[in-house]
């Protein structure tokens, strides 16, 4: 089986480097980036990138213009890797779709353990095409389309998505699908979740009313 490879992107040259040792320690091949432009060039030139990890702040083009340019077309994983840590910057960074956001400094072994989980998760996907009520969703082609329109999702809106579908009609309480989406011990809160459920009602256009809040509880999808 071929590595997988992975796209680090930061100014950083020191930050590439100690990244770069822990991902191919981990057997992962690494393709490096210092700016955001360069980025966007190697992403477009490259049809076997399977994660990114994206510094915020960077010259030229920052970590969020990157991500949008990227998520105009495609549902890659982007972790972003930031020195910022408030909930602000947080939440914009999951709105515009980032998947999972790490704050520096980080350790090497917690940022290999996400990405490793990340990477399960879709290499064990389900083959099952799930629909409902106009909403379809191709778990292999990571593809979603509301009343035969595609949308685009980032990874953490997909199966989060995908979660509310397998379990249409239960109130699911914001701890369980901390457990079941985001798979291990999370070290944020649930703000996170209801940040992506916004961002995902947003998406879902006139079928949003489908997730339903569960005041005290968490969320319903019926």
């Amino acid at each position: 089986m071929l590595n997988k490879t992975i796209l680090v992107v930061d100014d950083e040259a020191a930050i590439r480097t100690l990244v770069r040792k822990f991902l191919e320690k981990a057997s992962y091949d690494v393709l490096e980036a210092e700016n955001g432009k360069k980025a966007l060039e190697i992403f477009k030139n490259r049809k076997d990138i399977e994660l990114i990890l994206l510094d915020l702040m960077m010259p030229e083009m920052d970590g969020y213009e990157v991500c949008k340019e990227i998520r105009k077309d495609s549902t890659v994983p982007i972790v972003m890797l930031t020195a910022k840590d408030t909930e602000t910057d947080e939440i914009k960074g999951f709105e515009i779709g980032a998947d999972e956001y790490i704050t520096k400094p980080f350790s090497p072994k917690i940022l290999i353990t996400r990405i490793g989980s990340i990477i399960r998760r879709i290499d064990n996907i389900n083959n099952e095409i799930l629909e409902y009520k106009g909403i379809t969703l191709d778990p292999v082609k990571r593809d979603v389309y509301v009343d035969d329109e595609k949308i685009f999702l980032s990874l953490k809106e997909f199966e989060l998505l995908e979660y509310f579908m397998k379990n249409k009609g239960a109130a699911l309480d914001k701890e369980k699908i901390l457990n079941n989406v985001w798979n291990y011990d999370y070290l944020g809160d649930s703000r996170t979740i209801d940040t992506h459920v916004k961002t995902l009602r947003s998406k879902l256009n006139d079928k949003r009313e489908l997730i339903q809040t569960v005041w005290g509880v968490g969320y319903k999808f019926e």
